[in-house]
């Protein structure tokens, strides 16, 4: 590898400055609740103007957004079911007017879990997971590529799973839908790249599902080779860490405590 020439635009310190992200403008999907809200508060944080999708929780949503507008940041808001492949597709161009300027950072957070088994699946299950999980993120990717202005760099980050890496019988099409997006997202950072790069986050056991059930089998703490259980401020900790790091496209990081490793 040749390296023929360093400018000092290029060059940096070994963190981004905080409140590197003003002058930007981020979408949230999902980000009324739990992790959602967690990534939109570090990115209004970091000084970046959040657009807040939601779908059916916008008493949160309202909740989250003064939150953000105390701390000092901007948040607008913007409803749609990404089931619906019509909603999905127009969702930038809508935060776009809302926020009032381009959207050049999207965070596809939204996605629907529930366990269910090869048996246990149904034509109509199998649809809705991979219409929320997969489909919507290339919608939603594809809208920002094409609305951002031509001299303007964007990111997309995908809230994967570490199921990803292997087989869940148990989930079966909850985990094929991450297994797409986990594929999905290299092939996005080719095709999109140079202007927008694209990265993923596989996370192990953040949270428990609120959908969880009695079989829900929960990891111990002990079976994991950190000993510690990630919080969403970790996921939001790896958000930022792409963000931050222009060198970065097409990766998996994986917030798991190192359950993969299992």
């Amino acid at each position: 590898m040749n390296v023929d020439r360093i400018t000092d635009a290029e060059t940096g310190g070994f963190r981004p400055p905080r409140g590197f992200l003003a002058g930007r403008t981020a979408l949230v999907t999902g980000g009324a609740r739990r992790i959602g809200r967690t990534l939109a508060l570090a990115l209004a944080h970091e000084g970046a103007r959040v657009v807040l999708h939601f779908h059916t929780s916008k008493a949160e949503a309202s909740q989250a957004a003064a939150t953000i507008a105390e701390q000092g940041g901007t948040c607008h808001l913007v409803p749609g079911d990404l089931a619906d492949a019509e909603v999905a597709a127009a969702l930038v161009e809508a935060a776009a007017r809302e926020a009032g300027r381009a959207i050049d950072i999207l965070v596809n957070n939204a996605a629907i879990f529930a366990p269910a088994t090869v048996q246990q699946t149904t034509a109509a299950a199998w649809d809705r997971f991979q219409a929320v999980n997969l489909r919507a993120p290339l919608l939603l990717a594809r809208g920002l590529a094409r609305q951002l202005p031509e001299d303007t760099a964007g990111d997309v980050i995908n809230l994967g799973d570490i199921r990803a890496l292997a087989h869940d019988r148990k989930h079966l099409p909850y985990t094929a839908s991450k297994m797409g997006l986990h594929d999905l997202t290299r092939s996005l950072a080719a095709a999109l790249s140079p202007r927008v790069r694209v990265n993923e986050l596989l996370l192990g056991p953040v949270l428990p599902p609120e959908t969880a059930g009695a079989d829900y089998e929960h990891f111990r703490r002990e079976d994991l080779p950190t000993r510690r259980f990630p919080t969403p401020e970790n996921v939001a900790s790896g958000m930022l860490f792409f963000l931050g790091n222009p060198a970065v496209t097409g990766q998996s990081l994986c917030i798991d405590g190192g359950a993969h490793l299992r």
